[in-house]
């Protein structure tokens, strides 16, 4: 599994922009081949964190090449991020727990 881990924060004035894309990029994201999850969280200082689970690299490379979602993010350095980091992570190991 490939973690795309996307952390960013807004310009005030870009947040409308922000918030109209944001929700056609996760249902393209969703309908990827080897798409398996993502969850955005946000902290008390305002920064946003998107955490993307790929099943392997080249499905998470096909996203990063997705000519709507390479679009978005042209938008979005232009118009509304001040600022983001990105992390691709490969999973090295992976275990769960779930209570009854």
């Amino acid at each position: 599994m490939v973690l795309t881990v996307f952390r960013a924060r807004l310009k005030d004035e870009g947040r409308d922009a922000y918030y109209a894309l944001a929700p056609k990029m996760g249902e393209l994201a969703r309908a990827m081949p080897g798409y398996k999850s993502h969850k955005v969280f946000v902290a008390e200082d305002g920064e946003r964190v998107t955490i993307v689970e790929f099943e392997d690299e080249a499905s998470q490379q096909g996203w990063a090449r997705q000519v709507d979602h390479v679009a978005a993010k042209q938008e979005g350095r232009k118009s509304f991020y001040a600022e983001y980091r990105l992390q691709i992570c490969q999973v090295v190991r992976e275990s769960s727990f779930k209570a009854d």
